[in-house]
């Protein structure tokens, strides 16, 4: 029986990123999520609706279906102060909040001779093509 929405879904998967594996549940319990609720991300959620209980399949999902387009306006030069005593380093991953008060993460990218901060709000994801091996454990 195919994937219908508001059943619970469990798949194992392998997520692969310019040829790297970038995450993966191998070896550890399947993630669960509820189909049509937006739990996973929509490229992928719309291309597993034909597969089965112990079905795998290879699924390629495209940036704008996964996590956006990278923006380069998403980029923002902030105060050291408003980061406190943290001792940043470029590249280093921060945790904030939104302006909805979601936390939202961003990733340090300069540190400029004044003293300011370049963080780039984009997902670490963003403009990147997601490639998915997947298995369906189970549909309930």
């Amino acid at each position: 029986m195919a994937i219908e929405s508001n059943q619970v879904v469990a798949m194992m998967y392998e997520l692969k990123v310019d040829g790297e594996v970038v995450d993966s549940n191998i070896g550890k319990d399947p993630l669960e999520f509820t189909y049509g609720t937006g739990q996973i991300i929509p490229g992928l959620e719309s291309r597993i609706v034909e597969l089965n209980e112990g079905d795998s399949k290879d699924i390629t999902v495209p940036a704008a279906e996964a996590y956006g387009e990278y923006n380069e306006e998403a980029k923002q030069v902030l105060p050291k102060e408003q980061f406190g005593d943290l001792e940043l380093q470029v590249g280093m991953p921060l945790q904030g909040q939104g302006e909805n008060g979601q936390p939202i993460q961003v990733i340090v990218t300069d540190i400029k001779e004044d003293g300011s901060v370049e963080v780039d709000f984009n997902h670490p994801l963003a403009g990147k093509e997601l490639n998915f091996s997947i298995t369906i454990n189970s549909i309930n």
